[in-house]
């Protein structure tokens, strides 16, 4: 029996040990934890005070997105986004007024009057990007537009223009289009001057093919005063000397052409004599018009006539 007590109150004593012993270890490691956040929170530029404020925001800021989480797996998302907009709104943030900028040319009312439905809006409840996307689809002159929420209650619209290119001639009116073809609106003939003039039925689709094409011969680009779209396949180049370059079918065609003229022009000084008319259609030859062998210029190019060339040059 004494036995039995002595290996019993040995095994206690086992315990009490380990007890201490692991109680001992977690006191340790507490206080090395302790020490490298005090030493952390010591390196921030944060007061006691400023800390026990930033773990309080921290704490219901996480209670409010667990809210929404909550809210949203119950079905009450837009319930909630309502409840936001009316708080919001009865605090003051929402739109009382548009400023507009990065607008030259085209009017800004134009913009108001697109826009006008956001006025008294709250704030939560004002979408940029698809007051973006209704911008660019309705406005012609809107290319992009970047569209922000300047609190308490301002919506800015920073517009950015299309920039004309070129005159597209119609039948009843002259159009500024930029470069890609985009009608802009109606210009009246004195103010369309020093702008590339498209004339024919398709042109203005054409617009991005005669950019390239043009980039093509860039000593020659400036010169271009106009550009005819022909029978829906090729170009008639008009220079500021009032002399008509006919083109080939086919952008490789055309361009190599144009490029070839523009060698030929560097050498002999083509532009500003006394050719009317260059015609390239047939490659690679290069047939002159000369001002007494026909009537107007643009006749002696047109698709199906004859060329009636006084004189004839193969520049291979």
């Amino acid at each position: 029996m004494a036995q039995q007590i002595r290996r019993s109150s040995a095994s206690s004593v086992r315990r009490v040990a380990k007890a201490e012993s692991r109680s001992l270890t977690a006191r340790k490691a507490r206080g090395q934890a302790s020490g490298v956040v005090d030493k952390a929170m010591g390196v921030l530029p944060f007061t006691e005070d400023q800390w026990s404020r930033i773990w309080l925001a921290a704490i219901i800021g996480g209670a409010v997105a667990l809210a929404l989480v909550i809210a949203s797996l119950a079905g009450v998302p837009a319930l909630v986004h309502v409840q936001v907009a009316k708080v919001a709104a009865d605090a003051g943030f929402k739109v009382e007024g548009l400023r507009v900028t990065g607008n030259q040319r085209m009017d800004e009312g134009q913009v108001y009057a697109l826009v006008a439905d956001q006025l008294g809006q709250p704030m939560p409840q004002v979408d940029p990007v698809t007051i973006r996307t209704r911008l660019r689809e309705q406005l012609r002159w809107v290319k992009d537009a970047r569209v922000s929420i300047q609190l308490p209650h301002t919506l800015a619209i920073d517009i950015v223009e299309r920039t004309p290119h070129a005159v597209l001639e119609k039948p009843d009116r002259l159009v500024l289009i930029d470069a890609s073809g985009v009608e802009l609106e109606p210009v009246a003939a004195d103010k369309a001057k020093g702008l590339l003039r498209l004339a024919g039925p398709g042109a203005g689709r054409q617009a991005q093919a005669l950019e390239a094409l043009l980039a093509a011969a860039p000593a020659l680009a400036p010169k271009v005063e106009a550009a005819e779209w022909v029978g829906n396949r090729r170009w008639n180049l008009t220079f500021t000397t009032g002399q008509l370059l006919a083109l080939p079918e086919g952008e490789v065609e055309a361009a190599s052409a144009l490029v070839k003229f523009a060698r030929l022009d560097g050498k002999n000084r083509l532009l500003g004599g006394k050719v009317v008319a260059f015609d390239m259609r047939t490659p690679p030859r290069l047939y002159l018009r000369l001002p007494d062998a026909v009537g107007a210029p643009k006749d002696a190019a047109a698709d199906g006539a004859e060329v009636g060339a006084e004189s004839e040059e193969d520049p291979t």
